[in-house]
């Protein structure tokens, strides 16, 4: 089972399939299949957002790697929240937290400063409240931009891709996997794995 807490790329060339998994090995595969003779282009999309990345490929394998951009580390909310009720003396914020411009009515700065640990833990709590509830909505929303943005560089000139995109935002998963059928294999394949593969079949 792969680990969905780490970033996940896949790389095409053409219509084909080149590798998947972490952004290194992904990345030296495609420096490998580049220097074939007449290597069709080759394409990495972020699995997470469905869009392609470019990448600075020249030089070594470790010089590649080690410019690579590093995927942030995971946040304990809980921790963090803890840690940010406890006093703090003056000068930078804990790493992690970002100041930003918040506009809400006075009834709103009240409620907040009477909850416990004051308003930023506050509204952090509501957020991962909101995020919870929310999840499944949420996570069916970004697997279907993400498969829209993969489909739209990969797929923009096959046939049905305009009735596939309908069924896509209608979520119509059968309509959808049949509008697809015909396309490439590895292209129809990956673009189904985006849109679909955390809900099961209705």
């Amino acid at each position: 089972m792969a680990d969905k807490t780490r970033p996940h790329f896949t790389a095409f060339m053409g219509p084909q399939r080149l590798a998947a998994g972490p952004l290194a090995e992904v990345a030296i595969a495609v420096v490998q299949a580049s220097r074939r003779p007449a290597a069709p282009p080759i394409i990495i999309f972020s699995d997470a957002t469905g869009s392609p990345i470019d990448l600075d490929l020249r030089g070594t394998e470790r010089e590649i790697i080690a410019r690579l951009p590093q995927p942030a580390a995971p946040v304990d909310v809980e921790t963090e929240e803890a840690a940010s009720a406890e006093p703090r003396g003056r000068g930078r914020p804990k790493l992690g937290v970002v100041a930003r411009e918040v506009t809400l009515l006075p009834r709103h700065w009240e409620w907040l400063g009477t909850q416990p640990g004051g308003a930023s833990v506050a509204l952090r709590k509501l957020v991962e409240e909101a995020r919870r509830a929310n999840g499944d909505a949420d996570r069916a929303r970004a697997a279907r931009d993400a498969a829209y943005r993969f489909m739209s560089v990969m797929a923009g000139n096959l046939a049905g891709f305009e009735e596939a995109s309908r069924a896509l935002f209608a979520d119509d998963r059968r309509r959808f996997v049949g509008l697809v059928a015909g396309w490439p294999d590895d292209i129809r394949d990956h673009v189904v794995k985006l849109a679909f593969s955390d809900r099961a079949e209705p």
